[in-house]
């Protein structure tokens, strides 16, 4: 081998810079742990929100390390940002944590820059837009453009009451055409999410998580926001889609709507009598259909269960006593309440002075019961504001200068609040107006009063205000810091999300690297024990891979996920691979009774090609994999890039120098041991006989394939239909249908599977799939926690439920809008149609005849269809999930990229033969070349087969279905490449011998 001195200094500076980079990882866990401790020091258990508080010095104590020297290794210093930024970044599934996609509501901005117009061809195309956006790939801007050509006959978009208004008035006049006003509302879209970019931005900049990743998506409106480590997955989610409307709103007395309760609950009881008398005389129609014809969707109870006071037996306690509460709630109950509230005939029964009144709610308080049966109850309170015709509060939060975390005298939070000039004299004249007639003002922020204190010092002047209530220390920290931040422009619905747990993240980092090193351990194992003290050698360059990997991720700042470990582990089968060629190559050599450096020699030049070949056609599929895939799949796709290119650096070139350092000290290597020795030499098949058998097999199993998917089909994954899933641990084994009929009873469908062990399950539900507000997802999660009550711990609260204390409750969350999933479901049939292209293109340019690149392409097809057939026809009844997802598609382009990777080698050895062995028929050709590359099919197989083995049996359960692919992948993909490939390739190709003939 030329220039080693130049190999040996490159792999030792290598190896020393990963080793460099990994030390970066070790100092800032140190760190953390260190942080994590000083707050257990500081912060007593028996202290008042103490998880709260902990969590505050913890952040205290890193921020204090910012600019202060942490790690010194004589040729540098580094502060702890430094160190943090050089560490290996962990993906939520093994750090936990929350990962959402934020749509801001590109509507609400049009809306807004049309001051709010009511013109009804405006409005038509808005609602028009939305429905295009179902199908379509287009911005919801270009949508909009669409159905207003399409409805707006005379009227223009630059018309008075649209968008040539008083706010436009600089930009956009009234004789403009519509093609010279798109451009100007795309530019002021585009100002409008950049803002709310920057608002979430200097919004998780307080937030005091470690490496956020906060970044927008192309031109659609789309952020994509991941905080790893964040454990409060609730409060996250409240601070990102928080819009910060705050807004200051004169309230009634709660004793002046006892008499309105009281009428309401009575025509209450009216609709439901008569429902169910209609009910009763019309078979057709349920109880409960009849019931949401009339008060909503809702979770009403009659009938049997003979509910007399629809409204007053819902109050929890009366509210009065001089305050602006009318009653609470059961917090379970609060959108039942809110459809009662809201009914046409119940709404008539206000007074005029009341006509306006805006029903809102307070935080939600949990509350201890008393007696026997003591329990934990979450109680909300229902306030009355003073509203008007056009809805608009007497001041808005637009005033609010500063905002800061503070204390009250008796030491509960707050937050201290400063106004600009114009309102604090509205603020003075509010507060007077209270104070004269012993009123209150309710303090609102997004439709949920924080509090709503009477004023008793008289009026307040010079613009300093405070909001005190019943909120934690986290709730006082984030509302300062989103009313700092500023408001976002519009609306911000998170259309898809993954919620991890803490603890489901260490058991995932647990399982990964158990099952890591069981497969490396096996790996190694089988090296030596077939080829003896070659085997030595490949297992060192396989370890010194490993750590090149690893570094190289740690300096690129990539982020490692599971797949991203499932992706290192194959890459130890792509290592092995390459070892596997050049030493197949080196005993063909040596059998040929060549000396041994002169084998070693030729065996590496031989070899080089297929594995360049190899490689290069598996790179291609991760590369598309990677530019195609997001989040964990984008993970696994670097991870395989990065592992494809050191497995070449150290198959080649490290494990070639300890051999040759071996020889030159006089070694010897026989590339076997006694019981590997000669194995598979005297093997000569003749597989092209058996090819009309093979067609046959397969043709029979893709048959059976096809039919299943026609008929069952596939277990479709919200990342393909839109939905939400959840992973729930229980305190005890559970049956799954009985969890099912609790849901269903809630969610109408809803699917249950058992995942990993007998107290874990996978809840998925479409109920509500088309709306993504903040509202919906909180109701959504209500409703599972209230149907799963029964099967939790006795006491368990709705916090306690999702946030898994005591590790029981949600364990996991994704959520995936319609829309998200269409463009998911398009980007991999584009990611797989892409790959079976470039790999064509590739091999017709490699063997210069189409003939080998349909026989690899047709093998492909065989494959895949193959897999899916598979899983079409057991998901219904193995025991791990088989979902078609995100994961199942890398899972499809790796299975792609293993069965080319394959089908290469040999179709390299074919093309070898050919040119030595001009005077041989072209069957004896193929089935000499297939004999000649059996035994590295078999051992590469064998050693990705164990591999994948490891992973699944002792792997983490969300990953159980993309080996499974993978398992079933590796064993088509062997078999096709000898029975299926090459014979198609063999069929097809008229280049018979004359001999033939």
């Amino acid at each position: 081998m030329q220039n080693k001195g130049l190999v040996k200094l490159f792999a030792l500076l290598f190896g020393l810079v990963s080793i460099y980079q990994l030390s970066f990882s070790f100092k800032a866990n140190q760190i953390e742990d260190n942080a994590k401790q000083f707050a257990i020091e500081n912060v007593a258990d028996t202290e008042t929100d103490y998880d709260a508080k902990r969590a505050l010095a913890q952040v205290t104590y890193l921020d204090s390390l910012k600019n202060e020297e942490v790690y010194n290794i004589g040729i540098a210093q580094y502060n702890f940002d430094e160190v943090k930024e050089k560490a290996m970044n962990l993906g939520l599934d093994l750090k936990g944590g929350i990962s959402v996609i934020l749509q801001i509501s590109v509507k609400d901005i049009l809306v807004g820059l049309a001051n709010n117009s009511k013109d009804p061809v405006f409005r038509k195309a808005l609602s028009d837009a939305e429905e295009l956006q179902k199908d379509s790939q287009d911005t919801y801007l270009e949508d909009f453009f669409v159905a207003f050509e399409a409805i707006q006959g005379d009227t223009k978009l630059a018309s008075p009451d649209i968008f040539a208004n008083r706010t436009l008035s600089e930009v956009i006049t009234f004789d403009m055409t519509d093609d010279e006003v798109k451009p100007v509302l795309s530019l002021k879209i585009d100002e409008s999410i950049v803002s709310a970019f920057e608002v979430l931005r200097k919004r998780i900049d307080k937030f005091g998580v470690t490496q956020p990743n906060i970044q927008r998506i192309g031109n659609t409106g789309r952020i994509l926001v991941e905080l790893p480590g964040a454990k409060d997955k609730e409060r996250v989610k409240g601070l990102l889609q928080s819009t910060a409307q705050l807004e200051f709103w004169d309230a009634f007395k709660g004793e002046e709507f006892g008499t309105f309760i009281f009428q309401a609950n009575e025509t209450l009881k009216e609709i439901v009598e008569t429902s169910t008398t209609e009910v009763e005389s019309n078979a057709t129609e349920t109880t409960d259909d009849a019931i949401s014809d009339i008060i909503g969707d809702t979770d009403a109870e009659t009938g049997d269960t003979g509910e007399v006071n629809p409204l007053i037996d819902l109050i929890r306690s009366p509210g009065y006593n001089g305050g602006p509460v009318i009653a609470s709630f059961d917090r379970k109950d609060k959108q039942l309440v809110t459809d009662y509230l809201n009914n046409p005939q119940v709404r008539a029964l206000l007074s005029p002075e009341q006509r306006y009144a805006k029903f809102v709610w307070g935080i939600p308080q949990v509350q201890q019961t008393t007696g026997e049966d003591s329990q934990s109850i979450e109680l909300v309170e229902l306030y009355a504001l003073k509203g008007n015709r056009d809805n608009e509060p007497p001041l808005s939060g637009a005033v609010i200068t500063d905002a800061s975390q503070a204390y009250q005298q008796n030491g509960n939070p707050s937050v201290s609040m400063q106004m600009n000039l114009k309102g604090a004299k509205v603020w003075e004249d509010m507060t007077g107006n209270a104070f004269n007639t012993a009123g209150q003002i309710a303090i609102v922020l997004d439709e949920i009063v924080y509090s709503a204190p009477g004023v008793t010092t008289g009026p307040i002047s010079g613009g300093n205000s405070e909001i005190s209530g019943s909120f934690t220390l986290n709730e006082a920290v984030d509302l300062a810091n989103v009313l700092r931040a500023g408001k976002l422009p519009a609306s911000a619905d998170i259309v898809q999300a993954e919620e991890v747990g803490p603890s489901l993240g260490q058991e995932a980092i647990d399982s990964g690297m158990k099952s890591f090193l069981i497969a490396l351990a096996l790996v190694l194992l089988w090296m030596v024990f077939y080829y003896g003290k070659a085997g030595i050698y490949s297992d060192i360059a396989l370890v010194l891979n490993i750590i090149l990997i690893f570094g190289i991720l740690s300096g690129l700042g990539a982020v490692l996920t599971l797949p991203g470990i499932a992706g290192i582990v194959l890459t130890i089968g792509i290592a092995v691979d390459a070892n596997v060629l050049i030493y197949e190559r080196v005993r063909e050599e040596l059998f040929k009774g060549k000396g041994q450096k002169e084998s070693i020699k030729d065996g590496f030049n031989n070899a080089l090609s297929s594995i360049l070949d190899a490689n290069i056609t598996t790179g291609l599929t991760a590369l598309i994999l990677y530019v195609f895939g997001t989040g964990p799949i984008k993970g696994f796709a670097t991870t395989l890039l990065i592992g494809i290119l050191t497995s070449l650096f150290t198959a080649i070139f490290i494990s070639r120098l300890l051999i040759d350092w071996h020889l030159n000290r006089g070694g010897k290597l026989e590339f076997s041991t006694g019981m590997t020795k000669g194995l598979f030499r005297s093997i000569n098949i003749e597989f092209l006989k058996k090819r009309k058998i093979a067609y046959l097999i397969s043709g029979t199993i893709i048959i059976a394939g096809l039919g299943s998917l026609f008929t069952t089909g596939l277990d479709q994954g919200i990342d393909f239909v839109g939905g939400r899933t959840y992973t729930v641990r229980f305190a005890q084994d559970m049956n799954t249908e009985e969890v099912k009929t609790a849901l269903n009873d809630v969610f109408n469908s809803a699917e249950v599977k058992t995942i990993g062990s007998a107290n874990q399950l996978k809840i998925s539900t479409k109920y509500k799939v088309d709306e993504n507000s903040a509202e919906v997802d909180q109701e959504i999660q209500e409703k599972l926690y209230g149907a799963l009550v029964p099967f939790l711990p006795d006491g368990t609260t709705y916090k306690q439920f999702i946030d898994a204390d005591n590790n029981v409750g949600k364990m996991y969350a994704s959520k995936v809008s319609p829309t998200i999933a269409d463009d998911i479901k398009k980007s991999s049939v584009w990611a797989v149609l892409g790959s079976l292209i470039v790999v064509f293109l590739y091999i017709l340019i490699r063997f210069k005849k189409w003939q080998f690149s349909l026989g690899a392409v047709a093998a492909v097809f065989h494959d895949v269809l193959i897999v899916l057939g598979i899983f079409s026809i057991s998901w219904r009844f193995l025991p791990f999930s088989m979902e078609i997802d995100q994961a199942f598609i890398a899972a499809i382009l790796t299975v792609i990229g293993y069965s080319l990777n394959d089908t290469v080698v040999v179709f390299d050895r074919i093309r070898e033969y050919l040119n030595e062995h001009t005077s041989w028929k072209f069957e004896k050709v193929v089935n000499s070349a297939l004999s000649s590359t059996l035994s590295r099919t078999l051992n590469t197989s064998l050693t990705t087969l164990v591999v994948l083995l490891a992973m699944f049996t002792f792997g983490a359960d969300s990953l159980r279905g993309l080996l499974f692919a993978l398992i079933v992948g590796v064993l088509v993909g062997t078999y096709s490449s000898l029975f299926i490939a090459t014979p198609i390739m063999h069929d097809t190709l008229k280049r018979l011998d004359k001999k033939e003939d």
